[in-house]
C-alpha cells in the first residue's frame, strides 16, 4: 500500500459564507487590501462541478475522481456512505505528484466539499509521501449534498481553496441510486496569490527542504510568513505571537532531533494560529474600510443638511427683507409716523450703544480674569512639577527637563528612580485635563547623526510610553527626537554636552494660556538663561 495519509479537519470557525458567483461573462473584479501591499485577490470563477445529494442513499455508492488539466495523469475513485448523519468518504487515488511542482509556495494537498451554494468546506489534508503517488484514506463530513475537489495549498489550515485544482469528482456509470446533480460555482484564491509581492514587501521566502524535517514544519513557516505579510502583527498581535512561538518550538525541536510527533504538534499549532491571525486581520481591515465609508457618507449627509439649512435661512431672510420694504413704504406715507420711527430708532440705537459698551467692558474684565487664572494655574503647575524635576517657563509652555543621568548608560531604558519621578509627573498632569505634552529627546554632538537621532527618538518614546501607561491620555502626548540639533550649551565642554543630553517635556494648553509649538519656532527653546528662570532639582553631570 502507498505510504500516504489524510488528516480530517473541521471547518475553520472564522470561515465566511461566499457570495453568489457571477457569470463567466461578468467575472468579479479583483479586490485588494487597501494598505499599499496587495496580499491577495479573491476571484469568483464560474467553474462547474457535480454536487451530488447523498441524503436519501442507504448503503454506499461509488463516484469517480479525474485529474484536471494541471494534473491529467491523476485518477481514482471514492466510496461514499451515509452513516448516522455523517458522510464517510473512502479515497483511492493515483497520480498525485508533489505539490511544489506548481510553485514553491505550495507544499500540500487539501480535499474540499463544495455545497450547491458554492461554499467550500475543508475536510482533510492529503500528503502522498515516501516517493509514492497513491492515496488510500478516509475522511468524513456533516454535509449531505456536495461536490469534491482537491487543491494544492501552502499549508493545511487554509480557509479558501486555491485555484490550483488538480482533481475533482465525476459521476460514473456505476454510481447507483437516485442522485441529484447541481452545478456549483465556487470561490477560489488565484494562483500565485500567496507569493505576490509589492516593492520590498516579500510575502514568501523560498524554503529549502533538507529531507529530514517533516513537511508540517514547512507548512508552518509558510502560514506564519503569509499571516505576517497580511499585517497580522498589527491587527492580531497576540494570536500572531502564539503562532510564532509554536513555530519556534517546532524549529527547535526539529533542530535538536526530538520526537517527530512533537515537531508536528508544534507545527500544526503554528499553522492554526497563523491562519486565525490572518483571518482576524482581514476582518479588521474590512471593518476599518467600512467605518471610513460610513464616515464619508455621514459627512456628505451633514453637508447636504447644512446646504438645506442655508437655503431655508436665505428664503427666510428674503421674506424678512420684503416685509421690511413694505413697512418702510407704509412709513413714508405719513411724515408723523416717520418722525416717530426715527425717534424710536435713535433711542434704540443709543440703548444698543450703551449695551454694547457694557458688554465690551464685561468681556474685557472676563478676559483679564481668565488671563490671571491661566497665569495662576501655570505658576501652580510649575511649582508642582518643580518638586519632581527641574522645570522652567518659556513662551512654548512649561519645560520639564530630564538629563540622561535618568537613563541607563547609552540606552533609552528608564531607571527605577526615573520611573518614580515620571509616575509623580503623570499624577500631576492628570489633575489638569486638556493639557498637551510634547516629549522631546536631544543628545550632544558625540557620535553620528543617525545614532544620535535614533537614541533621542527612543528616549522620547520611552518617556511617552511610560506616561501613557501611567494614565496620561494617549492623544494628549506625543514624542519627537531631535538628535544633536537645538543644543542649549557649548558642546566643546563636558558640562555643556551633559546639558545637551536631555529629554524635555513641553507642557502647553489653553488652560494655562500657552499654545503648542515646535522647537526653534517663535518662542521656542532657547539657550539656558534666556527663557525664564529654571528651578527644581538640578541633575548631576553624567557620563555619555
Amino acid at each position: 500500500m502507498a505510504a500516504s495519509w489524510v488528516c480530517a479537519q473541521d471547518p475553520n470557525p472564522t470561515q465566511t459564507q461566499p457570495q453568489e458567483a457571477p457569470s463567466e461573462a461578468h467575472p468579479q473584479q479583483p479586490t485588494e487590501i487597501d494598505r499599499g501591499v496587495p496580499l491577495y485577490r479573491i476571484q469568483v470563477v464560474a467553474r462547474d462541478i457535480p454536487a451530488i445529494n447523498y441524503f436519501h442513499r442507504s448503503g454506499s455508492t461509488k463516484i469517480g475522481f479525474r485529474g484536471t488539466d494541471l494534473m491529467p495523469g491523476a485518477h481514482g475513485t471514492a466510496k461514499v456512505e451515509n452513516k448516522l448523519g455523517r458522510t464517510s468518504i473512502s479515497l483511492d487515488l493515483e497520480g498525485l505528484t508533489p505539490a511544489n511542482g506548481f510553485g514553491p509556495e505550495y507544499l500540500t494537498y487539501v480535499i474540499w466539499a463544495v455545497t450547491p451554494e458554492g461554499r467550500p468546506v475543508r475536510i482533510g489534508e492529503i500528503l502522498p509521501s515516501g516517493g509514492k503517488d497513491r492515496v488510500n484514506e478516509s475522511v468524513t463530513t456533516d454535509l449531505q449534498a456536495f461536490g469534491l475537489i482537491i487543491t494544492a495549498e501552502p499549508y493545511y489550515d487554509v480557509s479558501i481553496p486555491s485555484d490550483v485544482v488538480v482533481m475533482q469528482n465525476v459521476v460514473e456509470d456505476r454510481t447507483q441510486g437516485v442522485i441529484e446533480q447541481v452545478n456549483a460555482h465556487y470561490t477560489l484564491l488565484p494562483r500565485g496569490a500567496y507569493a505576490e509581492t509589492a516593492g520590498r514587501h516579500t510575502v514568501l521566502h523560498p524554503i529549502t527542504r533538507n529531507g529530514r524535517s517533516p513537511l508540517e514544519l514547512y507548512e508552518a513557516e509558510n502560514a506564519v510568513q503569509i499571516a505576517d505579510a497580511a499585517g497580522a502583527e498589527k491587527y492580531a498581535a497576540d494570536t500572531m505571537s502564539t503562532a510564532k512561538t509554536a513555530l519556534m518550538n517546532a524549529e527547535q525541536a526539529d533542530e535538536h532531533k526530538k520526537d517527530r510527533k512533537m515537531v508536528i504538534t508544534y507545527a500544526r499549532e503554528a499553522v492554526q494560529s497563523a491562519e486565525d491571525a490572518r483571518l482576524i486581520t482581514i476582518r479588521k481591515i474590512k471593518a476599518e474600510d467600512e467605518a471610513a465609508e460610513r464616515q464619508a457618507r455621514q459627512r456628505a449627509e451633514e453637508a447636504a443638511e447644512q446646504s438645506k439649512a442655508q437655503a431655508e435661512q436665505a428664503r427666510a431672510q428674503a421674506e424678512k427683507d420684503a416685509a421690511q420694504r413694505a413697512q418702510a413704504e407704509a412709513a413714508a406715507e405719513e411724515a408723523k409716523t416717520r418722525a416717530e420711527q426715527a425717534r424710536a430708532a435713535r433711542e434704540a440705537a443709543e440703548q444698543q450703544a450703551q449695551q454694547a459698551q457694557q458688554q465690551a467692558q464685561m468681556a474685557q474684565q472676563q478676559a483679564e480674569q481668565a488671563k490671571q487664572q491661566e497665569a495662576q494655574m501655570r505658576e501652580r503647575l510649575k511649582d508642582q512639577l518643580n518638586q519632581v524635576l527641574q522645570t522652567r517657563e518659556t513662551a512654548r509652555g512649561l519645560i520639564v527637563n530630564m538629563s540622561d543621568v535618568l537613563f541607563d548608560f547609552n540606552k533609552y531604558t528608564l531607571k527605577p528612580e526615573t520611573r518614580e519621578k515620571l509616575a509623580k509627573v503623570s499624577g500631576i498632569l492628570l489633575a489638569y485635563p486638556g493639557l498637551k505634552m510634547q516629549v522631546e529627546g536631544y543628545t550632544d554632538n558625540i557620535g553620528s547623526d543617525e545614532y544620535n537621532q535614533k537614541l533621542s527618538e527612543e528616549r522620547a518614546d520611552s518617556v511617552r510610553d511610560y506616561l501613557v501607561a501611567q494614565g496620561v491620555q494617549d492623544n494628549n502626548i506625543s514624542a519627537q527626537g531631535y538628535g544633536k540639533t537645538h543644543p542649549i550649551a557649548d558642546n566643546t565642554t563636558n558640562s555643556g554636552r551633559a546639558q545637551n543630553r536631555r529629554v524635555e517635556m513641553v507642557v502647553s494648553g489653553e488652560s494655562i494660556g500657552v499654545q503648542e509649538s515646535a522647537p526653534g519656532s517663535a518662542g521656542g527653546t532657547m539657550p539656558a538663561g534666556q527663557n525664564g528662570p529654571a528651578t527644581g532639582p538640578v541633575p548631576a553631570t553624567p557620563q555619555r
